[in-house]
């Protein structure tokens, strides 16, 4: 390894770039070194005591005449202990510790993302680039210590979120001034892997519908919450995590709309879904039945603890009925499926899913088209009581239209025993 001691300029770093010394020592000020990389594109500076190298930033985020301005403030956090890099931290590990605990404290972020999250720091980027100097990530360093391993024993899909949270965690830190420079800030995904991250097909088709239904029929009798579940997800195509949180007090009867509030949707955005005539039966006789178990809480899948079932159960509850053939996921994509195999508008079929709208979709869509929400989902539970649905509520060629009397006693009724559940809340 050769060294040039030399006046350090702008002028001179990209005059010895063209050469092949590996380190630069400034003549003017004591100790501070440039140490090129392999691709001579760029260095790190580090400022030398007593033989020990310290490191302060990268180059050419860092300018000659920037860490020469900070070299009295360095000079001083070294004979305090601490560390002479002109970031908060000296590790990878230090910034993600921070990035994890704004993670815990973001109002704004779902509890599974959370969860998620953590996850990811703690089982996959802590233990493979946790005690990596900030000044040594690079795209060398990510490929070696975390995404080639990765990729030996994870999914290629689960390999890019831990990426992506990484870059996440050093952009964020860049914004706030927390670091210098973002050493991530030009690496990109496809610099380490080619394999295409493509969309799982759903392990459910609208021919297996029969068999889910009749399923379900006979789960309803045993473990009726488990069956209640599947059907409102199915019937709906919610994601489990507001369907399992529903409410009693979410559900109008009278009005036949199911309401989900913006702190149980992914897109945090508040949901209306209709409720048909199948759905408002199936909802009375299930909340009967809650009431004859001796459960008279608020929520519509209640966990021992009396608290709304919980992530965990709420997966164990899918392991039970799908036995690994399908997930939850799974009766979402088919209920999206099978929408627009019925011909249901695109834009309804989003907006019954509730997947993310762009802006200019919000701006122009000065309604929630209840309707045309309302025609599509009647459409599709017509078509699952073709496929043993209706054996399952108990419509059998009756429909509530045709009888207002019978109509306002069912919806009356399953609204008393509704407004009664929720007395006394807040």
């Amino acid at each position: 390894m050769t060294t040039a001691a030399v006046k350090i300029t702008q002028a001179e770093i990209k005059r010895q770039a063209s050469g092949t010394v590996q380190d630069l020592r400034d003549l003017e000020n004591k100790g501070l070194y440039l140490r090129f990389n392999k691709a001579r594109t760029g260095g790190s500076w580090f400022l030398v005591l007593k033989g020990k190298w310290n490191p302060i930033g990268k180059y050419p985020e860092l300018y000659h005449t920037q860490v020469v301005t900070a070299l009295p403030a360095i000079r001083l956090r070294l004979a305090a202990g601490e560390g002479a890099s002109l970031s908060k931290w000296d590790t990878v590990g230090e910034l993600l510790d921070w990035f994890a605990d704004r993670m815990s404290r973001d109002r704004s972020l779902s509890d599974k993302r959370k969860k998620t999250s953590a996850s990811m720091i703690k089982c996959h980027l802590k233990p493979r680039l946790g005690d990596l100097p900030l000044i040594s990530l690079d795209k060398a360093a990510l490929d070696s210590q975390l995404m080639w391993p990765m990729q030996e024993s994870i999914s290629i899909d689960y390999v890019r979120s831990v990426f992506q949270l990484l870059a996440l965690a050093f952009r964020q830190a860049t914004k706030l001034g927390l670091i210098t420079s973002n050493p991530m800030a030009a690496i990109r995904f496809n610099d380490f892997s080619k394999a295409k991250v493509g969309i799982k097909p759903s392990r459910l088709r609208g021919v297996q519908l029969e068999g889910v239904l009749e399923q379900l029929a006979e789960v309803m009798a045993a473990d009726p919450l488990d069956s209640m579940l599947a059907l409102m997800m199915l019937c709906h195509g919610t994601r489990i995590g507001e369907t399992r949180m529903a409410r009693w007090s979410h559900i109008s009867l009278a009005e036949r709309e199911w309401f989900i509030p913006a702190e149980h949707t992914k897109t945090g955005v508040e949901h209306h879904l209709p409720l048909t005539e199948q759905v408002c039966t199936l909802l009375i006789q299930y909340r009967e039945g809650q009431y004859a178990r001796g459960y008279d809480g608020q929520f519509l899948f209640p966990a021992r603890n009396g608290k709304a079932l919980g992530e965990a159960h709420g997966c164990a509850v899918f392991r039970r009925l799908g036995k690994g053939d399908w997930t939850s996921h799974d009766l979402r994509k088919v209920a999206r499926t099978g929408w627009a195999d019925l011909g249901v508008d695109h834009l309804i079929g989003e907006l019954l899913i509730n997947h993310a709208m762009g802006h200019n979709v919000k701006v122009y869509i000065q309604s929630d088209v209840m309707a045309r929400k309302r025609n599509a989902l009647e459409q599709w539970h017509a078509h699952l009581d073709q496929k043993g649905f209706a054996a399952i509520h108990g419509l059998t060629g009756f429909r509530f239209e045709d009888s207002g009397d019978s109509l306002h006693a069912a919806e009356h009724k399953g609204c008393k025993a509704i407004q009664e559940s929720t007395i006394g809340e807040v």
